[in-house]
């Protein structure tokens, strides 16, 4: 049986929340997600967790005030990760670098008036995307706008010829991704149709990191798509109020991080970050530009569902999970590559901690590092157990924002690359049915999201690895540095971490 907090790690992958009314287990998890396997391990543990998160209440509870709504008197400030994304849209104003873009394929009989409606509806239940951020003595602050009605920008393309349809719609579509936003006067929501045939169009949406992350995209996705089936049938919305914007959790924020709870935070990370801190020096094509462009390229690839399941089988033997043994195996990979025993990377997590967030759109995603040490040429397996160790403990300070932690630790400015690290790793979690952007079939429309079909050309560090499940299989993608790397060099790093995967599930014991 995997340990209790590989199985919690495995339910927070999943989107899974737990808590507690009074001494009852309560769960929430995405359409499809309890298998008949998830639900009995969870009952079987039940007494287990109940304990655990007990514990933890009491823990936290006299340092966690209450997530609730603020009066309005007057505009709120930025959460921290805002704050952030203001001062960098300062620097570069013109630049797509954090435009969050998606396409969908719209197949059969598109209600124009019901999906307008159903965007329109979507901006007056989130206030972000209808918010604005201008300075107010000295300060940028969120400014919500009253609820407008959403006109969709409609460009037909049918009297294209065919043969040239396609590339014309990827050339706009591209063009609405681009489109950099102003923070002052908004909109922050960029939207188009592009019809191709009488059943079949593209629809593009693109909002900035400062309004919305990745699990953002996933629910205006679900939203977007659940109004529509509601509105097309001529039926209300059948979405529950929100309790909360994001304004409140922002002033929450502020309120909440500071004094005891925020030195407690800064303490494990500055022992986590002593000492030499090299950054990981890959070889590459290129040199290094004195000034970082931001000019980046991608290099897509799908492994087999067979060893998607070796690596899930390994997961479980192990006592960890997937992201765990992805995790450590593409530490390994660097390793290979740069040679040094001492590798700092980053990986995100959904910084949803509370039940009132899990349906808000917002920037909430934060930013975790991850040192680990090869010292002693380990095993696979050993090295897993290190990864397995330092991703818990990094969950369990997450609540440091990483911008707060650069403002702290003020490491070297460097024009030339982003600050403490330079390589970042992600898991997606996989969409299915109620989850993330999976396909919905209504009687008249087929609606399709399009995940890679545009790329904005821009990447703020020198490699990501981006890993999704998917019914294929185990899909991966590399966004690198396009100053650094060619697309040759990428594809054969990509070749050896395939092979570098398949010898891990053949001998997990053999040394690194």
């Amino acid at each position: 049986m995997t340990t209790l907090e590989a199985f919690l790690s495995e339910l927070r992958q999943r989107d899974v929340q737990l808590w507690l009314e009074g001494d009852r287990l309560r769960y929430r998890a995405p359409e499809g997600t309890m298998t008949p396997d998830l639900v009995a391990a969870l009952k079987a543990r039940k007494t287990e967790i109940v304990t655990f998160l007990q514990q933890v209440n009491t823990a936290t509870q006299a340092q966690r005030p209450p997530l609730v709504a603020i009066a309005r008197s007057e505009p709120a400030p930025l959460s921290f990760a805002q704050q952030r994304f203001w001062l960098l849209h300062q620097f570069e104003p013109e630049s797509s670098a954090n435009n969050m873009p998606v396409v969908l394929r719209l197949t059969g009989n598109l209600n124009l008036a019901a999906w307008e409606q159903s965007l329109t509806e979507l901006v007056r239940r989130h206030e972000i995307l209808r918010t604005t951020f201008p300075v107010i003595a000295g300060e940028p602050r969120q400014v919500v706008a009253p609820v407008t009605e959403i006109t969709v920008p409609v460009i037909d393309l049918r009297s294209h010829p065919a043969a040239e349809r396609e590339a014309e719609a990827l050339r706009l579509a591209t063009a609405i991704a681009r489109k950099p936003f102003d923070l002052i006067t908004g909109p922050m929501l960029h939207v188009g149709l592009l019809r191709l045939t009488e059943t079949e169009s593209l629809f593009i949406w693109s909002m900035h990191c400062i309004t919305g992350d990745g699990s953002s995209s996933d629910l205006f996705y679900q939203e977007l798509t659940t109004l529509y089936a509601a509105f097309s049938a001529g039926h209300p919305s059948p979405l529950p109020p929100l309790p909360i914007q994001y304004a409140d959790f922002a002033q929450w924020q502020r309120n909440w991080l500071q004094g005891e709870v925020l030195d407690h935070q800064l303490a494990y990370w500055k022992r986590q970050l002593g000492g030499n801190l090299a950054a990981v020096q890959l070889p590459t094509d290129y040199p290094r530009p004195p000034l970082q462009t931001f000019r980046g390229d991608r290099c897509p690839c799908m492994f087999s569902p067979h060893l998607h399941r070796q690596l899930l089988q390994l997961s479980q033997q192990t006592g960890t999970t997937l992201f765990m043994v992805l995790l450590a195996a593409f530490k390994t990979l660097l390793y290979r590559y740069s040679g040094q025993e001492d590798l700092l990377i980053s990986f995100t997590n959904a910084g949803r901690n509370q039940i009132e967030t899990e349906k808000l759109i917002g920037f909430f995603s934060g930013t975790l590092l991850l040192r680990t040490s090869f010292a002693g040429n380990p095993s696979f397996r050993d090295l897993l157990q290190r990864v397995r160790e330092e991703a818990l403990e990094a969950y369990a300070h997450q609540d440091l924002p990483f911008e707060k932690l650069v403002e702290e630790l003020r490491p070297e400015q460097n024009q030339s690359r982003s600050p403490l690290f330079q390589i970042k790793f992600a898991l997606n979690p996989p969409w299915t049915n109620g989850r993330g952007m999976a396909s919905v079939n209504l009687p008249d429309l087929v609606i399709e999201s399009l995940f890679g079909y545009i790329y904005h050309g821009k990447t703020k560090f020198d490699l990501i690895l981006v890993m999704r499940e998917q019914e294929q299989g185990l899909g991966a993608v590399f966004d690198y540095n396009a100053d650094l790397f060619d697309l040759n060099t990428a594809e054969r790093m990509m070749d050896h971490f395939q092979m570098l995967l398949e010898g891990i599930v053949a001998n997990p014991d053999q040394l690194v």
